[in-house]
Order: C-alpha cells, then structure tokens, then sequence
C-alpha cells in the first residue's frame, strides 16, 4: 500500500471532534500505541527518510517498515506493515532478531490515538488524534492529527499521488487545521 499523509498541531482537542462529526466522521477506535523504532545498520534512516519500527497496538505486535518519501508537501510513501503474532505475541522476537541483524533501537515513542474515518465506505480517508506525552513541551499538550489517504497501489502514477494529496490537504483545511507538521514523532522526540 502506499500512504499520503499529513500531521498538523492540534491545540483545542474538543473543537477538533466537533468539527469531526460535523464532517460526518465515524470513530472506529482508541488504542495505546508503542512504537520501537530501528536503525538499519548500513546506512541512516534519518538521512534516507526511512522508517522501521515494531508496533504494539494495545499489546497486539505488529512490524512496519516505511519507504523513501516521494518529493513534495504531503507525504507520500510505500508502507509495508504485518502482524507478528499468534507465533510472536509480543514482539519480543522481532526485536531480537532485528538486534541480531545489526539493527539498532533509536527509541520507543508512545501515544494514545484516536482513529476516525471520513467519506463512504470504499473510500474513505483516515484521520487521527494523537496524544504524545513525550511532546508535552513549550505549552504543548503533545496534541496531533493525521489526516492520512492510502492508495492500494505499490506504485501509484504522479497524478494519483497529486489527487490523494489534495484529497489531505482539503480535508485538513475543512476540519480547520492549519499547523502542519512535517517531521515524525520520532524526529521530534529525538529533538527535545
């Protein structure tokens, strides 16, 4: 799959919702979310804006390995993302296999989200709320939104990408978000 998304600072969470259901958004969950995230031991995902990571989604492990972003405001990249167990319940597995690899743990990023979809079944965008504690700086609450459209093609074509990323932007700028945000929560935990 191949996601374009957009994150945006959120500083009034109630006004956020009711716009939300204004839209006609659905909520579909709320989970506690563990990000472990890799280091590749040839070469720096930081530099080439990669990203792996061992997820536990309310302690469910899953693996997520994200491409290269492709040029532009919006991202847009190639997604791979599985589930680990019912044969690594944990993760842990995963993990040490990673290590045994040469890969390195940079470091766990937390966050509590709030998943919502907006449009018609078949097609509909995913927007989220995410708290980050470790965020919680300079008057912050560690308040986000993702407004993210995935695209079921491995290789979608230009014009694919340019309609799914204004697809993202219109939507922010319907449910009035205006602070983008283009670095990962590990950038920014990594910066404070």
């Amino acid at each position: 799959m191949f996601e374009i998304e957009q994150k945006y600072h959120v500083d009034d969470r109630e006004s956020l919702m009711e716009r939300l259901q204004a839209a006609g958004a659905l909520m579909v969950s709320t989970q506690q979310n563990d990000d472990a995230y890799y280091n590749h031991p040839c070469r720096d995902f930081a530099q080439t804006g990669e990203a792996l990571r061992v997820r536990r989604v309310d302690g469910v492990p899953l693996v997520t390995y994200k491409g290269k972003k492709r040029s532009g405001d919006v991202k847009a990249r190639e997604e791979l993302e599985w589930r680990l167990d019912p044969g690594d319940v944990d993760g842990q597995a995963m993990e040490r296999l990673l290590t045994h690899l040469g890969f390195v743990k940079v470091t766990t990023v937390s966050k509590c989200r709030q998943t919502y979809h907006l449009g018609s079944n078949n097609d509909y965008l995913t927007i989220t709320i995410d708290h980050v504690p470790a965020l919680e700086v300079a008057g912050r609450g560690g308040l986000f939104a993702e407004v993210e459209c995935v695209l079921a093609s491995d290789a979608p074509t230009d014009a694919e990408i340019r309609v799914a990323r204004a697809r993202v932007t219109d939507t922010a700028a319907t449910l009035g978000l205006t602070q983008s945000e283009s670095r990962s929560y590990l950038r920014m935990v990594l910066e404070t």
